[in-house]
């Protein structure tokens, strides 16, 4: 196959927007929650009490998002999200209370409906149609490294300039760097009027879209509850805290890593073959942390959940590809994304009611969500021919 230039770019603009992305919203009260309270004198917990009501925004304004970007592709829905998230970051920057903090956050709400990954899924769908599953896995092999790379930067930024200064700084990187490219550098799609036809089809919610949305529900909560929790977890198992902090360091090379075998071997699998064991991966790492206890298996738990979670993301973006085809692609992912981001915008605060209850048995909890997800997904059937959409 020869190597298409034009491709690639598309890759790397979103790539790299969608880090930033990721790194000056979701990731950042990780590193500035602290320092936030400290300054405006408002307690952590109202802090993330608000956040979570960002992601519920989110949520809400999934399908709204998907609608724009069918109709009319994904450059001005995600170079308008630059300009919000721009906006919530300088909001936030001058916050010297709970309300300008509501306000900043709102903003960032929006922004993140309109800019993480189902509007970039979204994009490349209506760009390249039934063939963006590789496209797909590129950005998510880029944003993979969000954390990686956001929370040193917050970290060093609040440390030199102080927070507010990095929040103006990542606000002038949207502005300066990702509203360009993802306004003047993705391709714009041809919209035909077959395709605007098309797209004025209803969406049912059918037996299909109801398992595919509890699959992506029960497995984020797993995903959520473990990224808030996961060292606190492993120490409950019997893991040292230093045996906790290494293992949690293997995640992120998991993710990646599983990307990668996606992006290679598996791709030649429909995607619910990598998704069905994607959520397989964690029931299993459960077993084996349960049964062995000890630094090793706590690293082999690491290594099967964050392998899992690299497979799952993507699986968000490629499995309704497959199912249902192109048409209203963003539209459905709007609608199946809204249970995953309400349930997970709570789990956190669950798990830990949980921990404290049942202390590392709280895995069996997390293996059955898991395990209920990849049932869903067995139950879906694969389409015969998915129908297809105009791409250009």
């Amino acid at each position: 196959m020869a190597f298409d230039r034009s491709r690639f770019a598309t890759i790397v603009i979103l790539g790299s927007t969608q880090t930033l992305a990721w790194a000056s919203s979701y990731y950042l009260l990780a590193v500035l929650a602290d320092p936030i309270a400290h300054d405006t004198g408002i307690s952590t917990n109202w802090l993330f009490g608000i956040f979570s009501g960002a992601l519920i925004i989110s949520a809400l304004l999934g399908p709204r998002m998907g609608r724009m970007i069918d109709a009319g592709g994904g450059n001005r829905v995600l170079g308008g999200s630059n300009i919000l998230f721009a906006l919530g970051l300088v909001l936030l920057g001058l916050s010297h209370s709970v309300a300008m903090l509501v306000a900043a956050w709102l903003a960032l709400g929006i922004a993140m409906a309109f800019g993480l990954y189902d509007a970039a899924f979204a994009a490349l769908g209506r760009i390249y149609g039934t063939n963006a599953r590789g496209a797909i896995t590129g950005i998510t092999l880029f944003a993979g490294f969000a954390s990686t790379v956001g929370w040193p930067l917050t970290a060093w930024g609040a440390a030199e300039i102080g927070w507010r200064e990095t929040c103006f700084a990542w606000a002038a990187l949207h502005v300066v760097v990702a509203l360009p490219l993802n306004y003047w550098g993705l391709p714009r799609p041809t919209i035909t009027s077959e395709d605007r036809k098309a797209l004025d089809q209803p969406v049912p919610i059918d037996r299909a879209m109801v398992l595919l949305a509890f699959a992506f529900a029960a497995a984020w909560i797993v995903t959520a509850g473990m990224a808030a929790h996961f060292p606190r977890i492993l120490e409950a198992t019997g893991a040292s805290h230093a045996q906790a902090i290494a293992a949690g360091a293997l995640i992120g090379p998991a993710q990646v890593g599983a990307r990668m075998l996606e992006a290679s071997l598996m791709g030649r699998f429909h995607p619910l073959v990598s998704a069905r064991l994607a959520t397989f991966t964690h029931p299993v790492g459960v077993a084996v942390i349960l049964t062995a206890g000890g630094g090793a298996a706590a690293s082999a738990f690491a290594v099967l959940h964050g392998s899992g979670n690299g497979i799952l993301t993507i699986a968000r973006g490629t499995v309704p590809l497959a199912l249902f085809g192109p048409i209203n692609y963003g539209y459905r992912l709007g609608i199946l994304g809204m249970p995953a981001r309400f349930l997970s915008a709570a789990a956190p605060f669950v798990f830990a009611l949980l921990i404290d209850e049942l202390g590392g048995e709280v895995l069996l909890v997390s293996a059955a969500l898991s395990l209920s997800a990849c049932a869903a997904l067995y139950l879906l059937r694969r389409p015969a021919a998915a129908p297809a959409l105009h791409a250009g």
